[in-house]
């Protein structure tokens, strides 16, 4: 019988301080009553919804630090603004495009990307209106702060529009959305992984990973994507392929710009991926551990952007392109950004080393993809002009 995936504390991450450990009590305990609430069983995407998003107590939603130094990680954003001076010219065609002057963000982290955008777009004669959608109640706060000089040029949505026409912009969102966690066992049928707790609350490590049937719904999805493998773990992201799905609804005229870490499908589930791309960042340490530290670390997934592209299609969508971070970024003029070398060399030198960050195939540049989905937008977009990689998904 294959074994189920091991619960440890990995070595190498920093110890939480006090506040952080008390905090982390209170969610382990909400933790707790969602399981016995479930009769002693919560499948792992219920498990880090509530981990991530639960009121007040979850990562997104609670005060903790979450970007750059003091944080936990750091995204393209935070990391320079020439990510968003370079996406200017792209967002500028599709509201070109759309006849529209209106951006939408979901996820808007600490405001970076809105800070370095509405400037960028108005050197390019765009005043934009820029809307955001974001869950944390913690995360709009820091943002309607750092976005304060732009007053009412910026507004915060409570829900997802009923209509809407212009731009789309959803960087390191998809990621996030809880997946289901599911493992093909030795007789070739599919389990479904999902969490129980200790008899002991305070246990070292109180959580524990279970399995049961999978549900035929989900057989139906996962065999449909790879061949049954025994002991093979991985995910399916029903929730964004249905957020994707209903943007397809609400999307009159315009495209969404999708920007986010993952692979199209063959790679995805490559047999040699036998653990999956189940991902935690505290304090910028990478591990494997979902099911330590609830609440006080990001719990992520890699994109199946096959699987996006094909719930586009499914909403009455256009897949209007597919590339590396690093093409797509070229293609819309980052390297025309960079300071020659005589004008400012210490910040030609760290725009030197945020362009590394940004594009090469060590950090973002690979790794990270642009899914462009859309309706009514005539015409090639510029962030695609080349190494186009549709035909791979």
């Amino acid at each position: 019988m294959t074994e189920l995936p091991t619960v440890q504390i990995p070595a190498h991450l920093p110890e939480p301080d006090a506040p952080a450990l008390s905090h982390g009590l209170q969610v382990q305990a909400m933790l707790r009553e969602k399981i016995d609430a479930a009769g002693g069983w919560l499948p792992f995407d219920a498990w880090m919804q509530a981990a991530l998003y639960a009121p007040g107590l979850g990562y997104y939603s609670a005060g903790s630090a979450k970007f750059h130094q003091e944080g936990d990680f750091t995204t393209a954003p935070e990391t320079s603004p020439l990510f968003a001076r370079a996406l200017a010219p792209q967002v500028a065609q599709i509201l070109q495009a759309s006849g529209s002057q209106t951006v939408l963000e979901f996820g808007a982290g600490s405001g970076a990307l809105a800070a370095a955008l509405i400037p960028a777009l108005q050197d390019l004669g765009i005043t934009v209106d820029y809307r955001i959608l974001d869950v944390s109640a913690d995360l709009r706060a820091r943002q309607q702060a750092r976005l304060a000089p732009w007053g009412e040029q910026v507004q915060w949505l409570d829900t997802l529009p009923s209509a809407f026409e212009g731009c789309v912009l959803a960087n390191e969102v998809l990621d996030a959305m809880p997946v289901t966690l599911f493992r093909w066992n030795d007789q070739g049928g599919l389990d479904e992984l999902g969490v129980e707790h200790s008899p002991a609350p305070q246990a070292t490590v109180p959580f524990s990973w279970a399995t049961r049937p999978a549900d035929p719904a989900v057989g139906t999805v996962v065999s449909a994507r790879m061949p049954p493998l025994p002991g093979y773990q991985s995910e399916i992201n029903l929730q964004a392929e249905a957020w994707i799905r209903d943007l397809g609804r609400w999307l009159r005229c315009g495209a969404a710009l999708l920007i986010d870490y993952g692979f199209p499908q063959a790679e995805y589930y490559h047999p040699q991926r036998l653990q999956g791309t189940l991902m935690c960042h505290f304090r910028h340490h990478a591990h494997d551990q979902p099911l330590i530290l609830p609440g006080l670390q990001d719990i992520t997934a890699h994109v199946d952007f096959t699987a996006m592209a094909d719930a586009a299609l499914d909403g009455g969508l256009d897949v209007l392109g597919y590339t590396s971070q690093a093409r797509f970024l070229m293609n819309a003029g980052l390297m025309n950004l960079i300071q020659a070398p005589g004008d400012n060399p210490p910040e030609r030198a760290r725009q030197l080393a945020a362009l590394n960050t940004l594009i090469s195939e060590a950090e973002m540049g690979e790794l990270f993809k642009v899914l462009a989905i859309g309706r009514g937008v005539d015409g090639p977009l510029l962030g695609f002009n080349r190494g186009d990689r549709r035909d791979r998904l």
